[in-house]
């Protein structure tokens, strides 16, 4: 854990995460998406934990719509940001804390639970079951769990089209092609398939795989791309109605795993 806490204090030290929703038209998707699949999911008097929160964004909205909400985040400067994002706003709870160890939270007591960072930055398989079955253990038995991670072809075509594909293949594919995990990449991806199988004997029943920014985040790179705000409107309800089509999630950057607990 020193190693992976190390990495990720680095890069989030040097990077804007309390923009990272707002800044660009995929990060603006991304949160439309997702608070529309929460609220297709939450009930009026759930009891909410994001485990992995970032600055907040997604804690301090639902808080200010009335949840009782606990927030979790690794990266001490994030949770300063969000710490002072949410002065005042009093159903809303924030610890330092990592994925694989809620042991400050009970068994069974939350209804929805939102696991949007972590996944992104463990790589070793133990902590990845950990962190899956913590995040089972606190959730009440008919909860909603959803849980956030990176396409590896999304990563592909994010990063690595401009004059970087054989560092891409090396950094993300074995010689026989399959999908490498490891610390040194920061962020890691997944096949699709890959992360629907970490639930297959969890206590839970799958729901449906959402992708949540489609491909934008590459097309942005474009000099020719825009939106106008109407536009985008109508893009994010086209997204929206699409976003659980099997043959489009691959085309995804960030993609959520929505189960109930048993």
């Amino acid at each position: 854990m020193s190693r992976r806490k190390e990495y990720l204090k680095d890069f989030y030290d040097k990077t804007n995460e309390d923009t990272r929703l707002i800044r660009s038209r995929h990060g603006q998707l991304e949160y439309a998406t997702t608070m529309h699949f929460i609220h297709k999911y939450i009930n009026k008097s759930a009891k909410i934990i994001e485990i992995g929160a970032g600055t907040g964004k997604y804690s301090i909205a639902l808080a200010k719509e009335g949840y009782d909400v606990s927030a979790i985040e690794l990266v001490e400067n994030n949770l300063k940001v969000l710490q002072k994002n949410s002065n005042g706003i009093i159903n809303l709870k924030s610890y330092l804390g990592d994925a694989v160890d809620l042991s400050k939270f009970q068994d069974d007591y939350f209804d929805l639970t939102l696991s949007f960072g972590p996944f992104y930055h463990l790589y070793d398989y133990e902590d990845i079951n950990k962190a899956i079955d913590e995040a089972i253990r606190v959730t009440k038995s008919g909860g909603i769990l959803m849980f956030a991670f990176i396409s590896i072809y999304g990563i592909m075509d994010s990063n690595y089209m401009y004059g970087k594909w054989s560092a891409g293949l090396k950094e993300n594919y074995d010689d026989k092609m399959n999908v490498l995990h490891f610390e040194e990449q920061l962020f890691t991806g997944y096949d699709v398939c890959e992360f629907e199988n970490l639930f297959k004997n969890k206590l839970v029943e799958y729901i449906t795989t959402v992708g949540t920014d489609g491909s934008l985040e590459s097309l942005e790179e474009r000099t020719d791309f825009r939106f106008t705000d109407e536009e985008f409107k109508s893009y994010i309800n086209w997204h929206i109605h699409f976003s659980e089509k099997r043959e489009l999630l691959g085309r995804n950057n960030h993609l959520i795993y929505i189960c109930k607990k048993k």
